[in-house]
C-alpha cells in the first residue's frame, strides 16, 4: 500500500521512501482513528498526512514515553535537539531522522507556514512544566500550539474550494476538538502522567478537583462530581465541533470523507465515555470496531463518488 502510495506522490528518492514509510507505520501503529481516516484521502496526498503524524508523534513520545526513564531535563533537551534538526532540515540541510526528513519534505511541497511547528513544539514544551490549567482560556492558548495548528498544518494537503484563509478557523477549531475529545477519554492516563487538562475552574464548577480525580484513580472508586464534570466537558467540546462542522463543505470534496470520518468518529468516542459511565478516570473509552468498519465503508463511497463527479467535471471542460 505504502508504494502505491509513494508512487502516486512522485517520491522516487529511496531515502525519502524510507522516511515516509517510517511515518506511516507510526500512523499506523498509534493513530487508529486518524489513520482510517487517512486511507480515504487520495493515495498521492496519504504521505503528508504520514509525515505530519509521524512528526506530531515523536516529539509527544519524547514528552509522554511512560516506558522512558529520562528525566525533565534529557526530555526537553531531546525535545531541543528535534527543533533544531527540523529548523535544519527546513532550511534545506540533509538530516537523518527519518520523520524530520518526510516532515520537512511535506512542508515544502504543500508550502506549509513553518511557524505552524514552532508553534507546536512550544506546547509540547509546556507538557514538560505544566501540569494543569486553571481555566478554559489558559487551556485555549496551550491547544493553540497542540491542537488548532495541526487543522492549519493538514489544511494544504487536504485542499480548499474556498481562499484557505476563509477555511482555517473552521480548521483550527476542528483540532481542537479532537484534543478536548482526548482529554475527556483520556483522564486516567493523563494522571498518570502527572497532568489534569480539564480545567481548574470546570471541574470546580460541579465540586471536583485534582486531587478527587487521584483518589478515584488510585482507589478505582467513582464519584458523581468527576462524571458531571466529564460531561460538562464533553457538552463544551461538542460546541468546539459545532464550530469547525462549517469547514467540510470548504475542504476539497476528495478530501471531505476523510475529514467527514474523522469528525464522526471522534465525536463518537465522547458517546462511548457516555456510555461507559463517564469513567475515563479509569478506562478509555473506544468506538466498537463494527462502527469504525461501516463510518469507513460509507467514506469510501462518498470517495467513490467525489471522483466520479471530479472526473465528469474534468471531462465536461
Amino acid at each position: 500500500m505504502m508504494v502505491r502510495e509513494l508512487d502516486a506522490a512522485g517520491i522516487t528518492d529511496p531515502g525519502l521512501r524510507v522516511a515516509y514509510s517510517r511515518s506511516r507505520h507510526l500512523n499506523a501503529r498509534y493513530g487508529r482513528t486518524y489513520f482510517l481516516a487517512t486511507r480515504l484521502l487520495p493515495p498521492e496526498r496519504r504521505p503528508a498526512v504520514h509525515a505530519l503524524y509521524g512528526f506530531a508523534r515523536r516529539a509527544d513520545d519524547i514528552v509522554d514515553d511512560l516506558g522512558d526513564t529520562a528525566t525533565t531535563a534529557e526530555r526537553s533537551a531531546a525535545l531541543r535537539a528535534l527543533e533544531e534538526r527540523l529548523d535544519a532540515a527546513l532550511a534545506g540541510a540533509p538530516v537523518s531522522e527519518p520523520v524530520v526528513r518526510a516532515l520537512a519534505h511535506t512542508a515544502g511541497a504543500y508550502a506549509i507556514d513553518p511557524s505552524l511547528f514552532r508553534d507546536f513544539l512550544v506546547s509540547m514544551r509546556a507538557d514538560l512544566e505544566v501540569t494543569d490549567y486553571a481555566t478554559y482560556e489558559d487551556l485555549r492558548a496551550y491547544m493553540h500550539g497542540s491542537a488548532a495548528v495541526i487543522g492549519l498544518q493538514m489544511l494544504p494537503v487536504l485542499g480548499t474550494v474556498v481562499p484557505r484563509e476563509e477555511a482555517a478557523p473552521h480548521a483550527a477549531a476542528l483540532g481542537v476538538a479532537f484534543q478536548l475529545t482526548n482529554f475527556v477519554r483520556d483522564v486516567g492516563e493523563d494522571l498518570d502522567r502527572g497532568r489534569v487538562y480539564l480545567p481548574a475552574d470546570l471541574l470546580a464548577a460541579h465540586g471536583a478537583h485534582r486531587d478527587l480525580l487521584l483518589w478515584s484513580r488510585r482507589t478505582g472508586r467513582r464519584d458523581r462530581r468527576i462524571g458531571s464534570a466529564l460531561a460538562a466537558a464533553a457538552a463544551l467540546t461538542r460546541d468546539v465541533y459545532r464550530e469547525a462542522a462549517p469547514g467540510l463543505a470548504m475542504l476539497d470534496p476528495v478530501a471531505r470523507p476523510c475529514i467527514g470520518a474523522a469528525f464522526v468518529l471522534y465525536g463518537e468516542i465522547l458517546d462511548a465515555v457516555r456510555r461507559d459511565g463517564w469513567s475515563s478516570v479509569h478506562r478509555r473509552s473506544a468506538v466498537p470496531r463494527r462502527r469504525r468498519a461501516a463510518v469507513a465503508a460509507a467514506g469510501v463511497a462518498r470517495v467513490t463518488a467525489a471522483r466520479v463527479g471530479a472526473a465528469m467535471r474534468r471531462g465536461a471542460a
